[in-house]
């Protein structure tokens, strides 16, 4: 049931109330909820209120959760080609029958 909040137009008092949203506004301060010693009978307005925030639990609320496998093997594999090529350690061996790299400027 939400809760909606008011204020006495006549003694400017602000008090907030459960109440179905099929239920009509109140019209009249409620006796129970009035800050004047004597039930002042005031007219209340429902005030304008950001209410209570929405909790979003478990899983289902993000985008990612119900992409198709062909979208999730095509990200990865964008991440993967977007990485730089590995550079061969110097101190790793030589593969065998690989060719040392040619030095630049020899003749």
């Amino acid at each position: 049931m939400p809760t909606y909040e008011y204020v006495c137009d006549k003694c400017g008092h602000e008090f907030e109330i459960h109440q179905p949203i099929s239920a009509e506004p109140l019209k009249k301060c409620p006796a129970d909820q009035c800050a004047q010693k004597k039930w002042g009978h005031g007219r209340v307005r429902r005030k304008i209120s950001a209410g209570g925030g929405l909790l979003f639990k478990g899983s289902g609320f993000y985008s990612t959760d119900y992409r198709s496998d062909n979208y999730k093997q095509g990200a990865q594999k964008a991440v993967s080609d977007s990485r730089p090529p590995a550079k061969p350690d110097a101190k790793s061996p030589a593969k065998p029958g690989a060719k040392p790299p040619a030095k630049l400027g020899a003749k």
